[in-house]
């Protein structure tokens, strides 16, 4: 996607951003076989073979859930992005986080170049990643959540109304974390993790 030449650092950081978020969390929900091989096509991402959906649905869902999110990363209100897989009663049994910091006070020019080769490694590490994880139930669904460090306005944009307050379950018992990657590098912070319930979670 182009960027354009007078964008703020926040923006164009914002926008490479989405463009990752897009391509991982794509690659994520091929790692975890939810749909068949063949509802995906391979594509050349930041010099890297990744999985892009065919499925139109997948593809739209995906594309339109991190994109509505550009408008609030830029301004630096999004403080994590999930792909939650739940069970069949509706549970959490697995949280892929991205934890994000856009820095606001940063002004000076990004090096795309340099960014794009830091969020590289998350892509690489993603691919190698699947013995971290859970076994899913056959019948198991996902989704995607954000959540913000202060709620947009009502009404202040059409982005806001595309997010709708979550009533998914949570646990009661702080989660098992596992990290798979993390950087730090002016203007942003990306924090890769896995969450799973605790051994003591009260079974529903």
């Amino acid at each position: 996607m182009d960027r354009k030449d007078n964008e703020s650092p926040q923006g164009g950081t914002a926008q490479i951003l989405s463009e990752f978020l897009e391509a991982a969390i794509t690659s994520i929900v091929f790692l975890k076989g939810v749909y068949p091989s063949g509802a995906f096509e391979r594509r050349r991402y930041m010099n890297l073979v990744v999985h892009k959906a065919r499925h139109p649905e997948l593809r739209d869902y995906i594309h339109s859930a991190v994109w509505g999110l550009l408008p609030f990363m830029q301004k630096g209100l999004v403080e994590r992005v999930a792909v939650i897989f739940f069970n069949n009663d509706n549970t959490p049994i697995e949280r892929f986080m991205f934890k994000l910091t856009v820095n606001q006070s940063y002004g000076s020019k990004v090096e795309e170049a340099d960014l794009e080769f830091s969020l590289r490694s998350f892509l690489l590490k993603l691919s190698v990643s699947e013995p971290l994880t859970k076994f899913l139930p056959q019948s198991c669904r996902w989704e995607i959540t954000s959540y913000f460090r202060s709620l947009p306005e009502a009404g202040s944009s059409k982005d806001a109304e595309l997010w709708i307050p979550t009533d998914t379950k949570q646990w009661q018992k702080p989660p098992l974390i596992t990290p798979i990657k993390s950087m730090s590098s002016e203007p942003l912070c990306v924090q890769l993790y896995l969450e799973h319930p605790s051994l003591n979670e009260p079974k529903p």
